[in-house]
C-alpha cells in the first residue's frame, strides 16, 4: 500500500493545494462560496432530474420507470426548493458538508493507522481526519452560528487540511524516490 501511495504522492499535494484555495476564497468571499455552492447543488439537481426522467421513458426503461419518474420529479424539486428557498438549502448543504467531513475523517483515520503499519510516526493523516472530525462535529452542534461563520469555519477547514495533505504529499515523495525494495 505505501509503495502504491507514495507513487502518486503528486495527488496529495494537488489535493492539498486546491483545498487552500477553496479555504482562501472562502475567506474573502463568504456570501459568493454560499451562494455559488447553493446555484451549484441547484444545478446538479435539475439536470440529475432531468436525466433521470430521459431515462425513464427511454426505450428499455419501462421495468424502472416509476422509480425514475420519481427520482426525476424529487431532483427537479430539490432544484426549484434550492432556487426558491436558498436559507432552507444551505442548512440541508451544512448537513451534508457536515456528514460528508465525519465520514471522511474516519476513513482518513483507519488510513493512517494502516500507514502506521508500514511507516513509523505516520501522524499527518491522522490529523487530517481529526480536523475533519472535529469540523464535522462542529457544523452539528452549532448550525446556528451564521452562514458567514460556517463559511470561515469551512475556510479554515479548508486550509488546514489542504496544508497537511501537501506535507503529507511531500513526505512521501520522499519515500517514492527509495528502492521499490525498501517501501515494500
Amino acid at each position: 500500500m505505501l509503495a502504491t501511495v507514495a507513487r502518486s504522492w503528486w495527488t496529495l499535494v494537488l489535493r492539498g493545494v486546491l483545498a487552500v484555495v477553496f479555504g482562501v476564497i472562502a475567506w474573502l468571499a463568504p456570501g459568493l462560496t454560499i451562494s455559488a455552492l447553493i446555484l451549484l447543488f441547484g444545478a446538479y439537481a435539475l439536470v440529475d432530474g432531468a436525466f433521470a426522467l430521459v431515462a425513464a421513458f427511454s426505450p428499455g426503461g419501462e421495468r424502472r420507470r416509476w422509480p425514475l419518474i420519481l427520482e426525476g420529479i424529487l431532483g427537479i424539486g430539490a432544484s426549484i426548493a434550492a432556487f426558491v428557498w436558498p436559507g432552507l438549502t444551505a442548512l440541508a448543504l451544512l448537513y451534508l458538508i457536515a456528514a460528508w467531513a465525519l465520514v471522511t475523517g474516519v476513513f482518513e483515520i483507519a488510513a493512517a493507522i494502516e500507514l502506521r503499519r508500514e511507516i513509523d510516526n505516520e501522524w499527518l493523516l491522522g490529523l487530517a481526519g481529526l480536523a475533519s472530525i472535529v469540523f464535522g462535529l462542529l457544523l452539528v452542534f452549532r448550525p446556528g452560528a451564521g452562514a458567514l461563520a460556517v463559511t470561515w469555519m469551512i475556510g479554515i477547514y479548508a486550509l488546514l487540511f489542504g496544508v497537511l495533505l501537501i506535507a503529507l504529499g511531500f513526505r512521501l515523495r520522499g519515500m517514492a524516490d527509495r528502492s521499490p525494495g525498501t517501501l515494500a
